[in-house]
């Protein structure tokens, strides 16, 4: 039977358990290893509280899908495949990645033991499906592991002026069903800015929104009646949001 320490605190790192210890966040506090000539440098990064970041996933006789070439190491039972269920299944993968940058082919790895993903500076979150009720659409490049119980697929902006007009791309992954997912975030969990709509409307000017509900729905107006008017005050066109549903929106990119 398999033990490890990766999943302790020390003094050096700090490990954060979500999802009733199936996800955990191993961050990194202090690189004692540095190389000499980037100390100052990793210094000050840490002072920024900049930190290298790993997800681990404990599988107990489940699945978990991850992001392509993400993997570093695994241990224990567990075995590797995809995330496709067929010829037919595949070809729409092939054309869903070609619109939406997402990669076609994504790992999934089955069984019971620890996988643990490549580590990185960008912020990462562990949410839940539940949450969104109906699930949530993610901004470009930002999935990175979910249960292998959540369904992925490419949905299409409902307009296509909120595509060209509003910067966020023309079709985003979208995640449905029950379970997990881990996202790298631009952020950290506690700077993004939930905003929980109920029949009511929000305008953002540019593309700060990294997570939203499916039954939002999304346009690009202009901030005043008129082009010229929307001119002069400077604004321009704004990102508008309408429905009921939730969004996480990033106050910096």
């Amino acid at each position: 039977m398999m033990t490890t320490d990766f999943l302790e605190s020390t003094e050096t790192k700090k490990v954060h358990s979500f999802e009733n210890g199936k996800y955990y966040v191993v961050e990194y506090l202090r690189d004692i290893s540095v190389d000499p000539s980037a100390a100052e440098l990793t210094y000050f990064m840490s002072q920024m509280n900049i930190h290298k970041k790993q997800l681990a996933i404990n599988l107990n006789d489940s699945a978990a899908v991850i992001q392509s070439g993400a993997m570093q190491w695994f241990a224990g039972d567990l075995k590797a495949g995809t995330d496709i269920k067929g010829a037919g299944d595949l070809a729409k993968k092939l054309i869903g990645s070609k619109v939406s940058g997402e990669t076609a082919v994504k790992p999934k790895y089955q069984g019971t033991g620890l996988l643990v993903l490549e580590p990185t500076y960008k912020h990462l979150i562990v949410s839940n499906t539940d949450e969104w009720n109906e699930g949530v659409v993610l901004e470009d490049g930002l999935f990175l592991a979910c249960d292998s119980t959540i369904n992925m697929k490419i949905v299409s902006r409902k307009s296509m002026s909120s595509a060209v007009l509003g910067g966020e791309g023309l079709f985003n992954l979208s995640l449905n069903g029950s379970g997990s997912f881990a996202i790298e975030s631009p952020v950290p969990r506690d700077e993004l800015i939930e905003i929980r709509l109920n029949n009511d409307v929000i305008k953002i000017d540019g593309s700060y929104a990294i997570a939203w509900s499916p039954s939002l729905k999304f346009t690009v107006e202009k901030t005043t009646k008129s082009l010229v008017g929307s001119a002069a005050s400077g604004e321009g066109l704004v990102n508008v949001y309408r429905g009921t549903g939730t969004i996480w929106m990033a106050p910096i990119r």
